[in-house]
């Protein structure tokens, strides 16, 4: 049964991923992602259906469009192989349970969020608000769990992660406006969400893994001379891969920190 979900879930997050990218593209210039449909940007014509297959499309048609020749990044099927990938781990990490949909839906908006902030560095309310209650609606699902037992301190505690973390991000917002952006703090409330509820470990450690990795990445941008030290570095990304170094990680980590204690 594990497998059949590995493999239903990663043909979902091909096309889910294949959305990712007009989401992507959309959302920043503030237009509709479901209408008109996808039409080549040079020559207008609109992608044929067979022609919209993830992944498979791109390499059928050798990354040009099929009118006009006009190239197509091969971003597009990177996104949509690498939403597939995530979604079957997830799949492969949670098992059938009812914490999927929650874990997924942060794999989506993830994907969609660091693109975004990196092209643009922007992290929309479009994409931002709406998950509060999306996230918290698939969270509280997994609380009740359905045909198993139910556990609802881990949605107190998810409430509980919301909060904190987003005050902690305001208060730092608030000591030093240039380090990052609001579009940060409001992202902060959703990743406490989801980290506080897998655990008090998780929260921290998310929390704390975002800086790390940030810091890291910041300082091999200024050796190899690709960065300032006045440049801004989109930290939407890094706050996300935080978050899942938390879901993944906390618990083990928190262990360990506590052993060394």
């Amino acid at each position: 049964m594990t497998g059949a979900l590995i493999a239903i879930v990663a043909v979902l997050g091909l096309m889910i991923g294949s959305f990712l990218n007009v989401v992507v593209w959309r959302v920043p210039r503030g237009e509709s992602v479901v209408h008109p449909p996808s039409a080549c940007p040079r020559c207008g014509h609109g992608i044929r259906p067979y022609d919209n297959l993830p992944v498979v499309s791109w390499l059928v048609l050798r990354g040009k469009c099929r009118d006009c020749g006009n190239h197509i990044s091969v971003r597009y099927p990177l996104v949509e192989a690498s939403t597939g990938a995530l979604f079957a781990l997830a799949a492969a990490w949670t098992g059938v349970s009812w914490e999927l949909p929650a874990l997924l839906y942060l794999v989506a908006i993830s994907v969609a969020l660091a693109l975004i902030d990196i092209d643009t560095k922007r992290l929309p309310d479009a994409i931002v608000l709406p998950s509060y209650l999306v996230g918290a609606a698939l969270l509280a699902l997994a609380s009740w769990n359905p045909g198993g037992t139910s556990d609802w301190s881990a949605l107190v505690r998810a409430l509980i992660g919301c909060a904190t973390l987003f005050a902690i991000y305001f208060v730092l917002i608030l000591i030093y406006p240039a380090g990052m952006g609001f579009g940060d703090v409001k992202l902060a409330g959703v990743l406490g969400l989801y980290l506080g509820w897998y655990g008090w470990a998780a929260l921290a450690v998310g929390w704390f893994a975002a800086f790390v990795l940030g810091g890291l990445f910041a300082i091999g941008l200024l050796i190899l001379g690709k960065a300032r030290r006045r440049s801004g570095i989109p930290f939407g990304p890094w706050m996300l891969v935080g978050a899942f170094v938390g879901i993944v990680c906390g618990q083990a980590i928190g262990d360990w920190y506590a052993g060394l204690l």
